[in-house]
């Protein structure tokens, strides 16, 4: 579905979606160009559990928690320096 469409079906709620399909501009930003709803959360605080249980069970999947109330998603990539804590783990063994 493409953002559009989500607002339509789900006006002003908290979602946790993914994206199927996806693309960086060259100012880093994220653009979905096909995103998937994977759960409906009543408050902003249980979207982002959801979020984090989602993003902790499949770590190679792209999920992000958002509100419909949105215009236009508005997502930047970030770099990250140094080593996350999840990867620290797995290099110690």
């Amino acid at each position: 579905m493409k953002w559009s469409e989500i607002r339509k079906a789900y006006p002003n709620q908290w979602l946790v979606v993914e994206a199927i399909q996806a693309h960086t501009t060259p100012e880093k930003r994220r653009l979905l160009d096909t995103i998937a709803v994977v759960d409906r959360c009543d408050t902003g605080s249980a979207a982002m559990d959801r979020y984090g249980h989602m993003h902790r069970r499949y770590p190679s999947r792209e999920f992000y928690f958002v509100h419909t109330s949105r215009e236009e998603l508005d997502i930047h990539e970030q770099v990250w320096f140094g080593i996350r804590r999840g990867c620290a783990d797995t290099a110690e063994r």
